[in-house]
């Protein structure tokens, strides 16, 4: 049975058609994919030098350039041949895809399941760039682009109806046998060392001498080291909070934003670490004389609310790695903020994706920079990962108006004071560009002046018009007794 529905695909050059996963018969097959980068994502330790030099243990590890590209997996069924990424993205008809097809169907398997790193080989032998692959394989404008596109395997996941495990290096030694000729899928280039001696070795052959972006250590005792160069970023503070018990008086962490072209602040996360005590304690007086008013709110890990600061000051901070998308591979959404000089009050805009930022460390105030758009630039990020809707504008930022679609009120008078409720339900005509909301709400106010809490709310939501008006009968029915008299 054939595992992809070529009719909902769609033709992008030549042969080269992308499309989504519910072209796949089989929707088990995506979730065996997410499992598979959740997986490595979990098992996968994350170090620069220095903490390689101390975390990695002495013992055999098969010791892999990074690719920078996009975690892929290539299925093989019977003769079909396509590549499926964690989001759902399936690709076939490449000569990357053509040339996986020939070499397994002479190695006589009926089902394989493979690992690797889609990316996309450059004609000027500068190393790959994940925007490389966002822009060829999603919308590819030649032949020579789709040809550009590369697999480097890493992993046998599935043979047959085995599931591949044991060690990691009989799985990759078979895909050294079955591809080690290959040309544009090829096994990644990778060597056999002993403990951190060998892997910086190769660190700085390949990261420092060729600028490759990392480098992975793979070991069936010790586990899976990810080396990589730290990140330096300069960020905004825009919030911080204070320690608990006796941290108290001490800075806790600082929220931090980039700024985006349009002049707006999407938060990225927040630093805690990298901070002396004496700075904790300076740090925090400074922070204090800033504090503004602020529409959003936001807690730490504590549950400690965020008092928002005035923009200006720019944080710089330096991180293990930037990622840009979940392992089931959606993006990261965020909040982006607005600064309203006039009234020193934060605004609320919308979430849109953004990153997260592993392992952040505090490295020191940049009083030479200011928050704005040139200094605390969005391109520190895009340069790295990438991120959808880095260029949307504020205008285009704004949500659709709510559309009320039911309102009524009912007043009952009791002991001198007036009891009101009232039932609202609207449409929020959101839900389409924003995940944080519904598509129709049905709201409920209680007000008795009697009661110990006087103000009472109730909310129900649905993406079902019928739904939430049978709530609202329902409702009705229940608090427009008799008694109440209906406005």
């Amino acid at each position: 049975m054939k595992l992809i529905n070529t009719e909902l695909l769609k033709q992008r050059v030549d042969d080269y058609c992308t499309g989504k996963a519910d072209a796949l018969q089989d929707q088990s097959l995506l979730q065996r994919v997410r499992m598979r980068r959740r997986q490595l994502g979990q098992m996968t330790m994350a170090l620069d030098r220095e903490l390689a030099r101390v975390k990695i243990p002495a013992g055999d590890f098969h010791i892999s350039r990074k690719v920078d590209g996009e975690f892929t997996c290539l299925v093989y069924n019977e003769g079909e041949v396509f590549t499926i990424n964690p989001g759902g993205t399936i690709r076939i008809g490449a000569p990357m895809h053509e040339e996986s097809k020939k070499i397994l169907d002479q190695c006589g398997v009926r089902y394989a399941l493979l690992g690797g790193e889609l990316y996309v080989r450059r004609a000027d032998d500068r190393r790959p760039r994940v925007h490389d692959v966002v822009r060829v394989a999603r919308a590819p404008e030649s032949s020579e682009d789709v040809a550009s596109l590369c697999l480097a395997l890493f992993n046998i996941y599935e043979w047959n109806d085995e599931q591949r495990s044991g060690q990691y290096a009989d799985r990759f030694n078979r895909l050294v046998e079955l591809f080690g000729e290959g040309d544009r899928v090829h096994p990644v280039e990778t060597i056999i060392g002993d403990g951190s001696k060998s892997v910086l070795s190769q660190f700085k052959k390949w990261v420092d001498e060729e600028g490759a972006e990392g480098v992975v250590a793979r070991s069936d005792t010790a586990g899976v080291f990810k080396i990589k160069p730290r990140h330096t970023i300069d960020l905004a503070a825009i919030g911080f909070t204070e320690g608990l018990d006796d941290r108290s008086g001490l800075l806790h962490d600082v929220m931090l934003a980039v700024i985006r072209g349009d002049g707006t602040y999407h938060i990225i996360g927040r630093v805690g670490g990298g901070f002396s005590d004496d700075q904790r304690a300076s740090i925090l007086k400074q922070l204090e004389e800033l504090v503004v008013d602020s529409e959003y709110a936001e807690v730490n890990s504590d549950r400690v609310a965020y008092r928002m600061i005035e923009p200006g000051l720019v944080f710089e901070i330096s991180c293990l790695d930037i990622i840009a998308n979940t392992s089931r591979g959606n993006t990261i959404d965020k909040m982006v903020l607005e600064w309203n000089a006039e009234k020193s009050l934060w605004e609320g805009v919308r979430r849109l994706p953004l990153c997260s930022v592993i392992s952040p460390q505090f490295l020191r105030i940049r009083d030479d920079k200011s928050a704005n758009a040139d200094d605390v630039r969005f391109a520190q990020l895009t340069d790295i990962v990438n991120i959808p809707s880095a260029n949307v504008v504020s205008e285009e930022l704004k949500l659709p108006a709510s559309s009320l679609i039911k309102r009524a009120v009912a007043t009952k008078e009791l002991r001198g004071a007036m009891m009101v409720r009232k039932l609202m339900m609207w449409k929020t005509n959101k839900s389409e560009q924003s995940r944080d909301y519904p598509e129709y709400v049905l709201h409920l106010t209680d007000y008795s002046p009697n009661r110990k809490d006087p103000l009472k709310h109730e909310v129900r939501v649905s993406s079902s018009e019928q739904q939430v008006l049978d709530y609202w009968k329902q409702w009705e029915k229940k608090y427009f007794v008799s008694g109440w008299s209906t406005q």
